[in-house]
C-alpha cells in the first residue's frame, strides 16, 4: 500500500447537496423514470434521495460486492441479485460513485437477464475520470484520483486505515495525525472515539 493516499471525506450536508444536483439533471434531461434500481450497497442512499425529489415510488435494488472499505476485491461479483422484472419500464441504475467502471459493467450484465426495459439510464453522485465507465448522470466530475468516504460508510473505511496503521495501541489524537498525514483528511473527534471503542470491543473485526 503507498506511503499516502489521498481522500476526500463527504459530509451529510454535501451528500444532500450533490443529490440534490444529481436529482435536478436527470430532471432537466426530461427523464422521468418509473422505476429506480439501486446498486448495493453504496447506491442505496443516493437511489432513495432520487426517489424522493423524483417522486417515483417504485424503488429497488441488488448488491454487488467489489470493495470492502479502501480496500478493492479482485472481481465485481452480485450477492443480492435483483427480483424485479424491468420489462418495458423507464429505469434508472444508480450508484454512488464510478470508480473503475466494474461495478457498472457487472449491473448492467446482470440486468439483461431480468427483461427489456423502455429505457434505461445510469446515475451517481460523483464520476472519477479514470472510470472506464461514464455514467448518464452525474452530480460532480473528479478529475484528480481520491478515495471517496461517503458518510454512510465512514466508519467502515476509518476501520479499515486503523488496521493498517502500524505500532502500538492508537490514541484519538495518534489515530487523527496518522489521517492527517497518511491520508489527508480530517475526521471529527465522536466518529474517531466511536471507531476505536467499536474496534476495542470487538478484537476480532474484519
Amino acid at each position: 500500500m503507498p506511503d499516502t493516499m489521498q481522500c476526500q471525506l463527504i459530509s451529510w450536508r454535501q451528500f444532500h447537496a450533490l443529490a440534490r444536483q444529481l436529482a435536478l439533471r436527470v430532471r432537466q434531461a426530461g427523464f422521468q423514470p418509473d422505476l429506480i434500481v439501486a446498486i448495493g450497497r453504496g447506491g442505496y442512499l443516493p437511489a432513495r434521495v432520487l426517489a424522493d425529489y423524483l417522486g417515483i415510488f417504485d424503488l429497488t435494488g441488488f448488491r454487488i460486492e467489489h470493495y470492502r472499505g479502501a480496500h478493492k476485491e479482485r472481481l465485481a461479483r452480485v450477492r443480492d441479485p435483483l427480483t424485479v422484472d424491468i420489462t418495458g419500464k423507464r429505469v434508472l441504475l444508480v450508484d454512488d460513485v464510478s470508480d473503475s467502471g466494474d461495478t457498472f459493467v457487472v449491473a448492467l450484465s446482470h440486468l439483461q437477464g431480468q427483461g427489456e426495459p423502455e429505457v434505461l439510464k445510469t446515475a451517481v453522485l460523483q464520476h472519477k475520470t479514470v472510470s472506464e465507465f461514464t455514467p448518464d448522470f452525474y452530480a460532480e466530475l473528479v478529475r484528480e484520483w481520491c478515495w471517496i468516504i461517503y458518510p454512510w460508510a465512514l466508519m467502515e473505511d476509518l476501520r479499515g486505515f486503523l488496521r493498517d496503521m502500524p505500532g502500538p495501541a492508537p490514541t484519538v489524537q495518534s489515530f487523527a495525525a496518522y489521517l492527517r498525514e497518511r491520508y489527508g483528511i480530517e475526521v471529527d473527534r465522536q466518529s474517531l472515539e466511536d471507531v476505536l471503542g467499536v474496534c476495542r470491543s470487538s478484537p476480532t473485526d474484519s
